[in-house]
């Protein structure tokens, strides 16, 4: 896999079913499971994010959690970040995974465009490249 989910993409296909980021995860966890990579800076955003939500109880939190952890290979990075250290975080996440990129919605990282050589792109950018066929081969003369 290329790419790194960032925590909202988790957390808004958690809570809004249909979603762009919900046909993401579904997309990237279910038809490629434990090839997506993760970091624990994004599970824990993750988890703060979804004890944030009312309607999420500690033990929802947990057992949701529990889901991704299972579709998912978790690696670490070389620098631990701060809860608001979203892009050097993510920018870390992607380089210990392999990854190019990160899929997220948040408004500044989608600003931001890159960071050190990683691309930051939308969960519908990110589908719309994913179900887009690819080019036909050239024709022989």
């Amino acid at each position: 896999m290329d790419i790194i989910l960032a925590p909202d993409v988790y957390v808004n296909a958690s809570v809004a079913l249909g979603s762009p980021p919900e046909q993401v995860v579904q997309r990237v966890l279910g038809k490629h499971k434990g090839e997506s990579k993760t970091t624990e800076w994004i599970l824990s955003r993750v988890r703060q994010m979804l004890r944030a939500i009312p309607a999420f109880k500690g033990d929802a939190v947990d057992a949701q959690l529990d889901v991704i952890k299972s579709f998912v290979q978790l690696v670490k990075t070389e620098s631990e970040f701060g809860a608001d250290h979203w892009e050097e975080a993510l920018v870390a996440a992607a380089k210990a995974a392999g990854a190019t990129r990160v899929v997220t919605d948040h408004p500044d990282l989608l600003q931001v465009d890159s960071s050190d050589g990683v691309e930051f792109m939308s969960t519908e950018a990110w589908m719309i490249e994913a179900t887009t066929p690819p080019p036909a081969p050239p024709g022989k003369k």
